[in-house]
């Protein structure tokens, strides 16, 4: 059992930040924590090219106790423009070694343990991928993606996010999968947990979308029971820019993300853009 001290402050969330659009560079300048000992765990899509992930992560360690981050679809693009032109698995691990010069936790440290409101929890990052099994029941993924396709909803994933040195993005995500589950199941489970992850655990959340073809690119039916299994008090996702609470099983699903600026400008928001993960309730 380990012993753990009680604190105050708030455990935030955020993703999709997409750094590069003007506005919401400046929606991320202004982002503050509410007290000395808030912290913000962020679940990934924080921008394409890495000096502008580098900038953006740094600004918010500077700010927050403690930042939490995983790594969405976008961080990984390989894009023209970068600097940095490290593809697949060898691009995840630049992104680790900058996140740990700058302070910032990541899928490959040590999970800490939240002691402020609602704590104990267990805060784990997981760096997951998809393997297209979000697609219609009793349809092959050929015939999905041909889908995809005719109705020109495709992932820009199919032109920059690389997977070496797997075969393909369903071999890396099954290697994710399988270690971050061997990880989970060796935590200590007396601690329940917060799980952060750039896509939703399950199905569910992707019935929502407008494009619905879309979903193929969001997730693998393979964590379907995490929620259940390893004792979640919430699981903390982006990737559909549609941010609300959902419920499952007993379970609260946040989903925080900012999304585009053509989208978050339609909405009505009072207060900060981040959304409360503990304590459970929104801020007044």
């Amino acid at each position: 059992m380990i012993k753990v001290r009680k604190s105050a402050g708030r455990l935030w969330g955020i993703s999709d930040l997409h750094v590069s659009h003007p506005r919401n560079r400046q929606v991320l300048e202004s982002l503050r924590p509410q007290s000395d000992d808030d912290w913000l765990v962020v679940a990934g899509d924080v921008a394409e090219l890495t000096p502008d992930i580098e900038w953006a992560l740094s600004l918010l360690k500077e700010r927050f106790a403690t930042v939490v981050w995983t790594p969405g679809n976008h961080e990984l693009w390989t894009l023209s423009g970068d600097p940095v032109q490290l593809r697949g698995e060898e691009r995840y691990r630049y992104l680790v070694e900058m996140c740990r010069r700058i302070g910032v936790i990541t899928p490959e440290d040590p999970y800490p343990v939240w002691t402020g409101p609602g704590g104990p929890v267990t805060i784990a990052p997981l760096f997951l991928l998809y393997d297209y099994s979000f697609r219609p029941p009793g349809v092959s993924r050929q015939d999905a993606l041909d889908w995809a396709r005719r109705a020109g909803v495709v992932c820009t994933d199919e032109l920059y996010l690389h997977c070496d040195p797997y075969p393909t993005r369903d071999a890396w995500c099954d290697a994710r999968v399988e270690q971050t589950e061997r990880r989970l199941a060796g935590r200590d489970p007396a601690i329940p947990t917060v799980l952060v992850s750039h896509y939703p655990l399950i199905r569910e959340p992707t019935l929502v979308l407008r494009h619905p073809e879309f979903a193929m690119w969001c997730g693998t039916e393979r964590t379907h029971d995490w929620h259940r299994r390893f004792d979640v008090r919430c699981a903390v996702y982006g990737h559909l820019h549609i941010p609300r609470t959902s419920w499952s099983d007993g379970v609260r699903f946040e989903e925080v993300s900012l999304g585009y600026p053509r989208e978050w400008l339609q909405w009505t928001r009072s207060g900060t853009v981040l959304r409360s993960v503990l304590p459970a309730e929104e801020p007044a």
